[in-house]
C-alpha cells in the first residue's frame, strides 16, 4: 500500500514570525531539530517545496547543543549516529548538509541568525516537549526572514484537537472518529528528491570560520571523539546504534520476527517482545507514518478499511490482532502524550495530575513507608528488591527498561519516597538521565500514569497509594516470565 503524498497539510504548518520570504536569498534553510531524518519528514518536504518554488538550493542544517539538560555521551552518540546517516543521504541526493556540534555551552549562539541572514525562508520542526518549544519561539522573535514550524510528530496533527484527553479510551474514540481524514495524507518518503536541482548551497565562509562543521571523526564515532565535549561522560553510550538506518532496520526486524507474537510476549521480560522503536521515535530517526506504511504493506491494508469509532482497542484498524495491539501503543498511547504536551505547559509538573489523584496522594502523604531510599541508592540499584534493581540496572546499562517493568519501577519509587512529589522528581531525573527515550511526551505519560494520569481510582484504598493503582514485585514475578531477566540484570551494578 502506498499512501499518496500531498502538499503539507495546513494543520501541520505554523508560522513563528511575521517575516517575509526573501526571494533574493542564497538558499532555503531547513533547521533540523526534532525530526532528525531525511525521509518521511513533513518539515523537510516543506523546505524542499520552497526550494523548488523559489528555484534556490536547499541547505539542511542539523545542530547539536551541549548545554541541554542531561547532555551525556549516551544521548549525544545516538544523535551523532543519525547525523552520520543524514550526511550520507544528503550527499547521495546532491543536497548540502551542515552538521554543527557545540564544543562548549553557548558556542552556537548566533549561528542560526547568521545562516538565516542568507536564507530565503527557514523551515524547522514542531515539537511540543523539552526545551524545543521555547527555543523555537525565541528564534521566531530574532529572525527577520520567514520562519515556519512543521509538525511531523504523529498521524494526528498536534493541532488536530483543542483539548487535553483524560483517558486513553476517550482519546482512542476521538482518534477513531478523526484519523480517517488524515490517513490519506502522508509525507513523501524521500523529500530530498523534490528539492530544486542546480548548484548546491554553500555555507558562507565567515560562518564556517566561526562555527566549523562537525568533525568527520566525531560523526563516525572515532575513539575518544566525545571526550573533549563538556557533557556528562559518566553516562556512556549503549550498544544500540542510533540513526534512521538503524531505526529502519529495527522496524523491519520487529515486523518480520516479533510482531506476530507481540500480544503474547510484550509483557514478559524474558521475551524480546517489544519493538525497541521508542528511542528512534524520540530522536526523530523513525516516523510514525513510516511505521504505518510498513504495517500496511505487510498486511495489504488501505485506509478505507477502518471501522466504526467505538473506543475499543481491537477491531477499528481491521488489521491482525498483533498489528492492532502494536498500533494501540505506537499511535493511541504515544499520541496521547503528544496531546498533553501540545496543550499544557505544565505537562511535567505534579499539579497537572487529576484532582482525584492529588487528593488521595495528599491524604496518604504521611503514611509510614516500609522502606525509604535516597536518590543515590535508587540510582545505584541498591534496594532490597531484586526485581526493581534489575530494572534500574537495565536502565543504567542499556538506556531502557522493559515496558512492563517500567510501570513497576515507578510504582516502587512512589512507595519508597518520602512524598509523591519527591517520587516524581526521582522518576523524571533517573529516566531523563539514562533513558534514550527520556525527555519525551511518551516517557512523561508513563511516569505520570504511575501517579494516576490517564487512570481511574482503584480499590481497595491502600497505604501510601490511596486510590492510585498498586503494583508489587511479588505479583509481577508470579504473573510474568522473569527468570532470565533477573539472571541478566539483578544485583549487577554495571558501570555506565
Amino acid at each position: 500500500m502506498r499512501l499518496s503524498p500531498r502538499p503539507v497539510p495546513e494543520l501541520r504548518l505554523r508560522p513563528l514570525n511575521t517575516g517575509g520570504v526573501q526571494t533574493d536569498g542564497d538558499y532555503v534553510l531547513y533547521w533540523m531539530v526534532a525530526a532528525r531524518r531525511t525521509g518521511w519528514n513533513y518539515a523537510l518536504q516543506r523546505a524542499a517545496a520552497w526550494s523548488r518554488e523559489l528555484a534556490k538550493p536547499l541547505l539542511v542544517f542539523e545542530p547539536l547543543r551541549c548545554g541541554y539538560e542531561w547532555a551525556s555521551d549516551r544521548h549525544h552518540r545516538f544523535v551523532l549516529d543519525g547525523m552520520l546517516d543524514n550526511a550520507a543521504h544528503c550527499e547521495a541526493a546532491d543536497v548540502s548538509y551542515f552538521p554543527y556540534v557545540e564544543a562548549e555551552a553557548g558556542a552556537g549562539k548566533g549561528l542560526l541568525e547568521a545562516l538565516a541572514a542568507r536564507a530565503c525562508v527557514v523551515v524547522t520542526d514542531e515539537y511540543p516537549c523539552f526545551f524545543i518549544p521555547l527555543m523555537l519561539e525565541a528564534a521566531g522573535r530574532r529572525l527577520e526572514v520567514r520562519l515556519e514550524a512543521v509538525d511531523s510528530n504523529g498521524l494526528l496533527p498536534l493541532h488536530g484537537t483543542e483539548r487535553v484527553f483524560a483517558t486513553a479510551y476517550s482519546f482512542r474514540r476521538f482518534l477513531q472518529r478523526t484519523l480517517p481524514i488524515h490517513l490519506g495524507e502522508s509525507p513523501i518518503s524521500t523529500p530530498l528528491d523534490a528539492a530544486h536541482r542546480g548548484n548546491r548551497a554553500r555555507v558562507p565562509q565567515d560562518v564556517v570560520n566561526r562555527w566549523p562543521s562537525a568533525a568527520a571523526g566525531l560523526l563516525a564515532d572515532e575513539a575518544g571523539a566525545l571526550a573533549a565535549l563538556p557533557i556528562d561522560h559518566s553516562v556512556g553510550p549503549v550498544d544500540q546504534q542510533g540513526g534512521p538506518k538503524a531505526g529502519s532496520a529495527a522496524l523491519s526486524a520487529f515486523l518480520s520476527r516479533r510482531l506476530t507474537e507481540y500480544p503474547q510476549t510484550r509483557n514478559h521480560p524474558d521475551e524480546e517482545g517489544p519493538s525497541g522503536l521508542s528511542p528512534y521515535l524520540h530522536f526523530g530517526h523513525v516516523s510514525p507514518h513510516q511505521i504505518l506504511e510498513a504495517i500496511a504493506t505487510r498486511e495489504s491494508w488501505t485506509p478505507d478499511l477502518v471501522g466504526r469509532a467505538t473506543g475499543k482497542r481491537q477491531g477499528w484498524w481491521r488489521l491482525s490482532d498483533s498489528a492492532e495491539a502494536f498500533l494501540d501503543q505506537v499511535v493511541t498511547w504515544r499520541e496521547l502524550g503528544l496531546n498533553m504536551c501540545a496543550h499544557r505547559d505544565d505537562y511535567r509538573e505534579y499539579e497537572s495530575l487529576p484532582d482525584w489523584a492529588r487528593t488521595t496522594l495528599r491524604q496518604h502523604a504521611h503514611d509510614p513507608r516500609p522502606y525509604s531510599y535516597c536518590r543515590a541508592t535508587l540510582e545505584e540499584a541498591s534496594t532490597h528488591d531484586p526485581v526493581w534493581n534489575a530494572a534500574q540496572t537495565q536502565l543504567r546499562r542499556e538506556g531502557r527498561i522493559h515496558n512492563y517493568l517500567r510501570m513497576l519501577w515507578g510504582k516502587k519509587i512512589l512507595e519508597w519516597s518520602p512524598s509523591p512529589q519527591m517520587a516524581l522528581q526521582a522518576m523524571i531525573g533517573l529516566n531523563d538521565k539514562y533513558a534514550l527515550d527520556g525527555r519525551d511526551p511518551n516517557s512523561y505519560s508513563g511516569i505520570f500514569w504511575v501517579l494516576g494520569r490517564y487512570d481511574r481510582p482503584w480499590g481497595p484504598e491502600r497505604p501510601i497509594f490511596g486510590k492510585v493503582r498498586y503494583m508489587s514485585s511479588e505479583n509481577t514475578v508470579r504473573k510474568l516470565r522473569v527468570r532470565e531477566y533477573l539472571a541478566s540484570y539483578a544485583n549487577e551494578l554495571t558501570p555506565v
